[in-house]
């Protein structure tokens, strides 16, 4: 009769997060954060002193009654504070909401009354947003400000009052590595935002995973900056792999202007740096604009949060920097693919490599994916064949916080709502969210291809397509366009442009030229706005 499997015989070592500060503090104790203040002034500790500053924070928290489980929102740009801020809410087992200060006044109060947190930690910038929604949050015991308030709001503190008196050391962890320690709200396209709770196993994996050498791949030698902010979606998880590696960490604030960024990069020898493609393109204008170069010390950018525009990686490749397409979604924690060649592939000329790196890329191991049609039938992975993206991994969400129902398919599949494609190579390619796709006669026209189409024109700065209702072809394209500053986008010369490199069936009916594209909460064009305009 068998016994059964025999259990291992290794050390019982729980995948908390706090482990990775831990681990920074020990053996990157000066390696730098380095963080830009409201003021414009610049903020720069050592791994070590994150470590003190999380450590005083979490006995602040727990000396205000803090336990675990409790939610502790912060509302805060990309800065050291808010780094400590978050190792020291999930040490001690309590969940860092983190909440994105671009939704709109409803969606906040929504999210923090669903959440039901407890303290709000803040810039002192926001202080007029808080005190505008703070009666609409009976939950909320106490603000506590990371920095100077702009407006007074009674009963705040500053963070330097709230954890005055307190040790720099606090007993972290202990407790299962399946606690919750991060909740991030989608930012809720259709219906109410959706909460996605992290725990601190699914956090230390996806940090792993991140770090394989064909996603983000950070190392003790690199300096990088993460453009994207720490309130959407872990920032990519840069803020976990960037000290568990001891890579000295660039914090831009709120200032992503171009302008800003190059400076940053430029100061700081960034090497690595991450963000929307807006962000890229701001940067790649500022360059234009001021000596056509960028800093020698920029390697690669990691572009996300939507499609990577073929200009863009053109013109990262002739600066000498490596673009790299990334895709993901919070409910992935949020890195799903990132399009780095593989084998022979790498060395091929840079122009037969664009095909592959221009789509959305392969997954790492710790991520499964495939295609699946309405009827739930798996697809073919022959780079032609659309279908519905399916995903699952040990750092996807299985269910959204406070629902009761499953949001996986009973194998375990996750429905990401984007149409894909996926190559014999393994290189996914997105041809749209299934809400934005144009179905025009019963076929599919993908919004995305004529995007990175229309923003390859000299005048274009910004593309965006909508479907519009038609009364033969059920919808056709609707193309926005945002011009260059100082450049005249004639939507005659656009049209041409577009003829020439399109299907003649995907030619948008009506392009428009807008003063400026909407934006919404996490950088991306707001297609919700366009679609009023229709």
């Amino acid at each position: 009769m068998s016994a059964g499997p025999m259990e291992g015989l290794m050390q019982r070592w729980s995948l908390t997060t706090d482990r990775i500060i831990d681990h920074a503090a020990r053996w990157h104790a000066d390696r730098e954060v380095v963080s830009r203040r409201e003021d414009g002034s610049f903020d720069r500790r050592g791994y070590a002193d994150v470590r003190q500053d999380a450590a005083r924070l979490s006995n602040a928290l727990l000396a205000h009654g803090i336990g675990p489980g409790d939610r502790v929102a912060t509302l805060a740009m990309n800065t050291v504070t808010h780094l400590a801020a978050w190792y020291a809410i999930s040490g001690i087992g309590a969940i860092c909401h983190t909440l994105n200060p671009r939704f709109s006044e409803d969606q906040l109060s929504y999210i923090v009354n669903h959440a039901e947190d407890r303290l709000i930690l803040a810039d002192g910038a926001l202080a007029p947003l808080l005190r505008k929604l703070l009666p609409r949050f009976p939950s909320v015991e106490r603000v506590v400000f990371f920095s100077p308030p702009v407006e007074e709001i009674p009963g705040a503190v500053a963070l330097e009052a709230f954890v005055a008196g307190q040790g720099d050391d606090c007993a972290w962890g202990q407790f299962s590595e399946e606690t919750a320690a991060g909740l991030c709200y989608t930012s809720g396209t259709t219906g109410e935002p959706k909460g996605v709770l992290y725990s601190h196993r699914s956090n230390f994996l996806h940090t792993l995973i991140t770090m394989q050498p064909d996603m983000i791949g950070l190392s003790a030698r690199d300096v990088i900056l993460p453009a994207v902010p720490m309130f959407h979606a872990n920032a990519w998880a840069l803020v976990f792999s960037a000290p568990y590696v001891g890579a000295k960490l660039v914090l831009p604030g709120a200032k992503l202007d171009g302008e800003s960024v190059f400076n940053l990069i430029r100061d700081e020898g960034v090497t690595c740096a991450a963000g929307v493609p807006t962000v890229w393109l701001g940067l790649l204008e500022h360059a234009e604009r001021n000596g056509g170069a960028l800093p020698p010390s920029l390697r690669r950018v990691v572009v996300g949060g939507a499609a990577l525009p073929e200009r863009v990686l053109r013109q990262f490749y002739d600066y000498g920097v490596e673009a790299v397409h990334a895709w993901g979604m919070t409910e992935m924690s949020p890195c799903g693919t990132l399009s780095h060649p593989k084998g022979e592939m790498a060395g091929l000329p840079f122009e037969q490599q664009l095909p592959w790196r221009l789509k959305q890329g392969r997954v790492p191991c710790g991520v499964d994916m495939r295609l699946v049609d309405d009827s739930g039938a798996v697809l073919p992975h022959d780079g032609q064949t659309m279908g519905k993206l399916q995903v699952r991994g040990p750092s996807i969400s299985r269910r959204y916080y406070r629902q009761e129902r499953d949001a996986c398919g009973p194998d375990g599949f996750f429905d990401t709502g984007d149409v894909a494609t996926i190559d014999p190579q393994g290189f996914m390619k997105i041809t749209d969210r299934a809400k934005d796709i144009v179905k025009s006669g019963g076929e599919w026209i993908s919004s995305i291809e004529i995007e990175n189409v229309a923003v390859g024109h000299p005048c274009v700065s910004l593309a965006a397509v909508v479907g519009a209702p038609h009364p033969k072809w059920d919808e056709r394209p609707l193309l926005f366009i945002q011009a260059k500053p100082d450049a005249a986008a004639e939507p005659e010369e656009l049209r041409a442009y577009l003829a020439a490199r399109l299907p003649k069936w995907w030619l948008p009916d009506d392009i428009r030229v807008i003063g400026a594209m909407p934006m919404g909460s996490t950088g991306k064009i707001d297609k919700k706005v366009l679609r009023t305009l229709i």
